[in-house]
């Protein structure tokens, strides 16, 4: 697609080669790099993405998925800037697209601007997808897990409370550090809009010793006592 020479262009030419190696050691060697840091990738990629702004839901999706073949990571991070953007004007059919995206090349840089930026944005505007987040807390593949417990991130007052505490609770036992920490962070976050539901939820659920850290990071309370993983 001549759309993603373009961006291309734009990369290298506000990329650091000297960057790339240490880039790729920070994500364990599974991801090359241009040497794009992420300052430097927005103000590069800034214009390309506004000139897609009338692409509209389909054409936004193809060209995440264009962005995803690149060979490096920081046209997916292109992509999910570029839905991010959108996020709320996408369609609710939109949702295996973007799962099918959590799926291909996963690790938490990705699935977490997914999971919050743009899934969870996208089930904030179209409710009735919440029924698919119920499904996913309980998939085989943590990443989607990861994604059901982290949706409603930055939703604040029109966080589902109960729902959150369901997936916690679902998932507590497991032994998926990337589970337990999501766990801990979707708690503490929760925590700025309501500390005392997370304290009551953290004083009774039998989470792991890492979320029950994260959860309470935040909160200036007596300490609680310990409980199994």
């Amino acid at each position: 697609m001549d759309a993603i020479d373009d961006l291309r262009d734009a990369l290298a030419a506000a990329a650091d080669p000297a960057r790339a190696p240490a880039m790729r050691a920070y994500m364990r060697e599974q991801f090359d790099f241009l040497g794009v840091a992420a300052p430097a990738r927005r103000k590069a990629a800034g214009p390309w993405i506004k000139s897609h702004d009338a692409a509209g839901p389909d054409g936004w999706l193809e060209l995440a998925d264009a962005l995803w073949r690149q060979p490096e990571r920081e046209f997916q991070y292109v992509a999910v800037d570029l839905l991010a953007r959108h996020a709320a004007r996408l369609p609710a059919s939109a949702l295996p697209r973007l799962l099918t995206l959590v799926t291909a090349k996963s690790w938490w840089d990705t699935v977490d601007g997914l999971a919050a930026w743009i899934i969870g944005e996208l089930v904030r505007a179209r409710r009735e997808l919440q029924t698919d987040m119920d499904r996913l807390s309980g998939d085989g593949d943590f990443w989607l897990r990861r994604v059901a417990i982290l949706h409603q991130l930055y939703w604040k007052r029109d966080t589902d409370a109960e729902r959150l505490f369901r997936y916690c609770a679902a998932n507590a036992a497991d032994p998926e550090f990337f589970i337990r920490k999501a766990i801990g962070w979707a708690l503490r976050e929760y925590a700025y809009t309501d500390a005392e539901a997370v304290r009551g939820f953290v004083a009774s659920a039998a989470l792991s010793p890492l979320s029950r850290r994260e959860a309470l990071k935040r909160i200036q309370q007596k300490p609680l006592p310990a409980k199994e993983a």
